[in-house]
């Protein structure tokens, strides 16, 4: 395996430990039909790290999910909705657009609101507009105001250059 590879599965592995262990060590507010999903805030970085931070969510996603006791569907969903979520996040934060990290970000909390609130409203028994509502709010605080926060801070050029000169690949076109 060449020194990229190790560099990329390196990274991905830190993104998954990373997100099950924010989630695992915040179960109490982790877990419920609200949920403010701290760990959440790493799926905007997807538009700076790629596929690593796609991968290490989705799989961070699956280990956390084992653990926190809503079964298969959670396990699955929330590695959907993460993947996803992030996947598209990266898509649009890639292009020339104005303002396409905001949209990024707007995505990724539509999309992890739609795949989490529909079959939380499931698990959680309470109508479907409930349990969107209540994962809206959620993501908006972790994706929308913390993960936007910790994107424009990572993006910064001291940053940057830093991450760069370690060889990790960013996926930085312009100033957003």
């Amino acid at each position: 395996m060449n020194s990229e590879k190790m560099k990329e599965l390196s990274l991905t592995t830190a993104f998954t430990a990373l997100y099950a262990a924010a989630v695992i060590s915040l179960t109490s507010i982790s877990f419920n039909i609200f949920q403010v999903r701290v760990a959440d805030a790493m799926l905007p970085l997807a538009i700076l790290f790629g596929w690593p931070a796609i991968m290490g969510v989705t799989l961070g996603a699956v280990i956390s999910n084992f653990f926190g006791g809503l079964g298969i569907i959670d396990i699955l969903g929330g590695a959907i909705a993460n993947f996803t979520a992030t996947l598209l996040g990266w898509k649009i934060g890639c292009t020339r657009l104005k303002g396409s990290w905001l949209y990024a970000t707007a995505v990724e909390i539509l999309t992890v609101t739609l795949v989490v609130g529909s079959y939380l409203s499931y698990i959680f028994n309470v109508p479907l507009a409930t349990g969107l509502l209540l994962v809206l709010v959620g993501s908006v605080i972790a994706i929308g105001l913390l993960g936007h926060l910790l994107l424009r801070a990572i993006s910064k050029p001291m940053i940057v250059e830093v991450l760069r000169s370690h060889g990790i690949k960013l996926y930085l076109r312009r100033k957003d």
